[in-house]
């Protein structure tokens, strides 16, 4: 028996290295990749929008305002999944900062608070739509993937916020409605995450974080005739949100029931006297 030369050798070897490195290659690709690796953002925006704060004094009961939009919009591209899953990407919004007092000269001020946040209890509270939770809402704000898929799914994700209260312009706890009002004062700040959940394993993907606030300080001179009392003070134009480097988990607050308008109370705190519940809590 003649053995092979030597470069009949390095021929044979290069050959079994050859398809061994194909068949690698070929296992690999042929692997799928898991929704977590798949999942691709394409572009995130957010702004606030670059209006003041409007004042409306068109009633003799209540002054309005209406503040600009927060606005945050998703491109978000999904390749095929190969399993049989369900999942909803979309908005979470959870607010972890409230100020919100209206000042009546020397009686008092009324003020929206949400007691656990603001004891220190719980580091943030759901703003979801009260229905939907843990979404902010289920129309714009959401899209929902069942697998098993056979084309690249692209979609966009977006959600909106402003504030749009009614303030008395008398003391809340009075019969009498002269007005009293002098001020308003408002500072809240929220956390609104992009996020992929699995329906079946309620596996949670953070996919992007925002953080951004709302300021206002509005001056009454409750003297004056309806319609010229009040002027925004500052900040005439909001600062802009901020979409982190980093992504921050969401507290298990921010997930479940309440949501913020169901657990916000409206307090009376006389400048002399106890505080008194105006409205409690709807949960």
């Amino acid at each position: 028996m003649r053995l092979s030369s030597p470069p009949d050798l390095w021929k044979l070897l290069w050959i079994v290295l050859l398809f061994n490195a194909m068949g690698c290659i070929q296992s690999i690709r042929c692997k799928p990749k898991s929704f977590r690796d798949s999942i691709i953002v394409l572009e995130v925006k957010t702004c606030i929008d670059s209006n003041p704060t409007s004042i409306d004094e068109s009633s003799s009961v209540v002054l309005r305002y209406r503040t600009p939009h927060f606005r945050a919009h998703a491109h978000v591209l999904v390749p095929p999944v190969a399993g049989q899953e369900t999942w909803t990407i979309g908005w979470i919004q959870a607010c972890n900062h409230m100020e919100f007092y209206n000042t009546y000269g020397n009686k008092g001020m009324s003020s929206w608070e949400l007691p656990d946040l603001r004891d220190g209890k719980i580091q943030a509270i759901s703003d979801s739509d009260g229905v939907n939770y843990p979404w902010y809402g289920n129309t714009t704000e959401t899209c929902t993937i069942v697998g098993p898929t056979k084309k690249d799914s692209k979609f966009t994700v977006s959600m909106n916020d402003n504030f749009y209260p009614s303030v008395t312009w008398g003391v809340p706890v009075s019969d009498s409605n002269v007005p009293q009002l002098s001020s308003i004062h408002r500072d809240q700040s929220f956390t609104t995450w992009l996020v992929a959940i699995n329906k079946a394993t309620s596996e949670t993907l953070i996919l992007q974080t925002i953080r951004w606030r709302m300021r206002l300080h509005i001056n009454v001179d409750p003297d004056k005739p309806l319609g010229q009392r009040a002027v925004l003070d500052e900040p005439i134009t909001q600062e802009q949100p901020q979409i982190l480097g980093k992504n921050e988990p969401i507290p298990a607050n921010a997930m479940v029931k309440p949501n913020a308008n169901d657990a916000q109370v409206l307090m009376w705190r006389p400048k002399n006297g106890v505080p008194v519940v105006v409205i409690p809590p709807k949960y």
